[in-house]
């Protein structure tokens, strides 16, 4: 005790010195518990990993069993849906282009007669949208589509012509690409080093969209029954992608001041009595103030075709 009061810095060295070691003792032994808890661990998962690594992955009998009947379910379904479209598309028969031009006139000269009769007014040198075919003949790649288009387009005119719309003032066909010559599928080329045979073909399409385009001036029913003829159709897949009504009086009804309105009778005039059978008056008519005006629509329309 003498030689710690007489060495006092020393002493406090020495004892802190011993608590330093006993910590960094306690500090060493944890760690060397946690190394060793983390490689057994790691053990037991690379073991677990070459155990699977020489496994050979194959699913049981009875899920082998269900994942067969669930890709038989659906192989049907989607052969029943192809089957149900295809059902809705007008098949492209083979035709010659001579051929092709033959089939535009024929159609053209039938929607004429047929506008002459339902009292429908065309476009002047209305050809269907083919007025490049008109005096011209398609290349051979492209005269089948065309004629699967004409038959397309033939049947919305009449259903046009049916309606008894009172004119068809525009009429507009979005070209096809074969038309052009532009057959050939698009490539996408690879990455360097990605893949050295060279570019890889793109996937070919399920379907592809003939676009039409039309205006047509007739009575709110007409353009019902077209749109309601054209939505429902079962012999061809059409969808509407646009639609524009305008009616052809823009301003409404013009309200009657209170000042020309005859004032009412001090006296209630006696109601003459009307028995059950009888017509009403001519003068007691409804007057309609909206409902008989007409209207120009104009719609774009997407006619589907599967090509699978």
């Amino acid at each position: 005790m003498n030689w710690f009061r007489e060495n006092r810095f020393l002493g406090t060295f020495l004892i802190a010195f011993g608590v330093c070691l006993l910590g960094a003792g306690w500090f060493l032994f944890s760690a060397k518990a946690d190394s060793d808890e983390a490689s057994a661990r790691f053990l037991n998962a690379s073991t677990e990993l070459n155990r699977l690594d020489r496994l050979a992955p194959y699913p049981s009998a009875e899920n082998l069993r269900k994942m067969k009947a669930h890709a038989e379910d659906y192989s049907s379904a989607l052969a029943k849906l192809k089957e149900e479209l295809k059902v809705r598309v007008t098949p492209a028969a083979p035709m010659a282009p001579n051929e092709f031009q033959s089939h535009l006139r024929v159609a053209m000269n039938a929607v004429a007669d047929k506008a002459r009769a339902n009292k429908v007014k065309l476009p002047d040198k209305f050809y269907l949208g083919f007025d490049e075919f008109a005096s011209a003949l398609p290349n051979e790649s492209a005269a089948p589509l065309l004629g699967q288009e004409l038959v397309q387009i033939e049947w919305l005119v009449n259903s046009l012509l049916e309606a008894h719309v009172n004119a068809l003032s525009a009429f507009h066909r979005t070209p096809l690409p074969e038309e052009h010559g532009a057959t050939a599928l698009p490539t996408v080329t690879p990455a360097p080093g990605t893949n050295p045979a060279g570019a890889i073909p793109a996937a070919a399409k399920l379907f592809e969209r003939n676009v039409v385009e039309f205006t047509f001036f007739s009575t709110p029913g007409a353009a019902r029954k077209v749109i309601n003829q054209i939505a429902g159709a079962n012999q061809h897949f059409c969808i509407i992608r646009l639609l524009h009504v305008r009616n052809e009086k823009e301003k409404g009804p013009p309200r009657e001041s209170a000042e020309s309105a005859t004032p009412a009778p001090a006296v209630p005039s006696p109601v003459p009595a009307v028995s059950p059978g009888a017509k009403p008056a001519p003068g007691a008519a409804l007057n309609f103030i909206v409902g008989n005006e007409k209207i120009d629509t104009t719609a774009k329309i997407e006619i589907v075709r599967f090509t699978f």
